[in-house]
């Protein structure tokens, strides 16, 4: 009977702890995700931009778990120092494992906080071009103008040049455009700039610009630059590409074609 009892005396205060410890963990863990929509809905009242939002609550939501297991654990009479060194020496020993994606994470964060693009930007990174659909703490996602889903590992991103070529709100299309030696330089350059200011995605300031640039084999050549919204860059290319075709055709300028030359030798 004694024995019995002193097991009910050690079991009962121990089998309190442990439901007491189960109380903790349970609401740590619904803590944890009220303080990530908490923290979410905060950035997003504060016009932060919507991954840095997700970043900043999945950390929070991991530190209060992390706050509630430590918890959980003392009242069962786990010494806590113990165990935060545990957790750091096993941290140590999974950082060495996994570098490469400590270094993804890193750049996660860098691209979080900095901001050199954000989600709906078209980028080109990591040798690819396409609009950022999601920035996460190890990769980021583009969708290609052909529609490719591409995942690119965060530190291929900052490691390497970052264009970011919607962010500015416009941009600059150049033309080349070869006409045939003989023709008149001042009435092609007027013919050009009239093809040039015809579509109506063309913004008048910056105003279109139309240059000489060279003497090539085969003919004269100048570079039409126009000034577009970014989204309606492909399609002012290709109208103004159709109306510099027509305007020189109507004016009767030639556009020619590559020219070889062969000179015979005299007979001896």
């Amino acid at each position: 009977m004694e024995s019995l009892q002193s097991v009910i005396d050690w079991g009962l205060p121990f089998a309190q702890d442990l439901m007491l410890a189960l109380v903790i963990f349970i609401i740590g863990w619904i803590v944890s995700k009220w303080t990530n929509k908490l923290v979410q809905k905060a950035m997003a009242k504060g016009n932060t931009d919507v991954a840095l939002g997700r970043f900043l609550g999945s950390i929070a939501q991991y530190t209060v778990l992390v706050a509630a297991v430590i918890a959980a654990l003392g009242t069962v009479g786990i010494q806590t120092t113990s165990v935060v060194a545990v957790f750091a020496s096993a941290g140590l020993a999974v950082g060495l494992a996994l570098q490469g994606s400590l270094s993804n994470f890193a750049s996660g964060v860098m691209i979080l906080f900095f901001k050199p693009f954000i989600l709906e930007d078209v980028i080109t990174a990591g040798g690819h071009t396409g609009k950022a659909v999601d920035i996460g703490l190890f990769a980021t996602t583009l969708n290609t103008p052909d529609n490719m889903k591409i995942i690119i590992p965060n530190s291929a991103i900052t490691g390497g040049s970052i264009v970011n070529i919607t962010t500015l709100g416009t941009r600059r299309g150049a033309i080349d455009v070869g006409v045939a030696y003989g023709a008149d330089l001042e009435a092609v350059q007027a013919v050009l700039e009239k093809a040039a200011n015809k579509p109506s995605m063309v913004l008048s300031d910056p105003a279109p610009a139309v240059a000489f640039v060279g003497l090539g084999a085969s003919s004269l050549d100048f570079k039409v630059l126009t000034w577009c919204n970014s989204p309606d860059y492909l399609a002012m290319l290709h109208a103004v590409r159709c109306e510099v075709y027509d305007e020189l055709n109507a004016a009767g300028i030639e556009i020619p074609f590559s020219q070889i030359v062969v000179h015979q030798a005299a007979a001896e």
